[in-house]
């Protein structure tokens, strides 16, 4: 990707733009199992692959050898994985929650909701992206309904756009 300036002679400059890596929060939970998922594809599905090379190796011809070029396939996309992992750990940030406001919905917080329309009552844990389950209550901050529920208090109305239009929430409890 290249970014394009105005020189000072009024010509123009060229300029290589690297982008940057993006930060992750992640909590101490999300954090351990990033670690645990790189420990096992480097100690457990690297050693799998390596083996199944070996195997395909030793049945002789490598140029029509399908069985090899399936493994090589699999041993390229596992190290991709393996370096997408790792770098997603090294650009990683634990979320320190002593710091955040309890009479607020942030992320980490558990939101008890209810849906004006129809008084049907929910609870949301708001973690980052990458942390978000839907069918473990996680929801990310960064959906439409986190988005909506952030900085509210208890009592307060979220009004959160949604494809089926607005849907309105109240908090009713906010833990952590």
């Amino acid at each position: 990707m290249y970014k394009y300036l105005l020189s000072a002679d009024g010509g123009f400059l060229c300029q290589k733009i690297h982008p940057m890596s993006e930060i992750s929060y992640y909590t101490e939970e999300g954090l351990s199992n990033l670690k645990k998922e790189i420990k096992n594809l480097e100690s457990v599905e690297r050693p799998k692959i390596s083996q199944q090379i070996a195997e395909a190796r030793d049945k002789g011809d490598l140029s029509e050898n399908a069985e090899y070029d399936a493994a090589k396939e699999a041993q390229g996309m596992l190290e991709a994985r393996i370096s997408k992992l790792k770098n997603k750990f090294a650009n990683a940030r634990l979320i320190d929650d002593s710091e955040i406001d309890d009479s607020k919905v942030f992320i980490l917080s558990t939101v008890k909701i209810k849906n004006i329309k129809n008084s049907m009552q929910m609870s949301y844990t708001l973690v980052a992206e990458n942390e978000a389950d839907i069918r473990a209550g996680k929801i990310s901050v960064d959906s439409p309904i986190g988005k909506g529920l952030l900085g509210k208090e208890v009592g307060q109305i979220a009004d959160i756009s949604t494809p089926a239009g607005i849907m309105e929430f109240e908090i009713v409890s906010i833990q952590r």
